[in-house]
């Protein structure tokens, strides 16, 4: 059952590789592929940040507890 769900992400993966090529193409030559990545980048600095600060709260909860 594993290997199934595997074969059909790799299967799909390369479907969507192949429209995401002229998709891509067009941003570019538009210039709009800079946006996206400025747009992926910022969401994921968030998420890292918010993970920080939960790894701080937890550890500082952590600290209280065994005290």
């Amino acid at each position: 059952m594993k290997y199934l769900a595997l074969i059909t992400l790799l299967i799909s993966s390369f479907v969507a590789k192949a429209q995401d090529l002229q998709m891509a193409e067009t941003m570019r030559s538009e210039g709009k592929i800079y946006v996206v990545i400025a747009v992926l980048c910022v969401i994921l600095l968030g998420l890292i940040l918010y993970l920080i600060s939960i790894d701080r709260k937890v550890s500082k909860l952590e600290k209280e507890i065994n005290s």
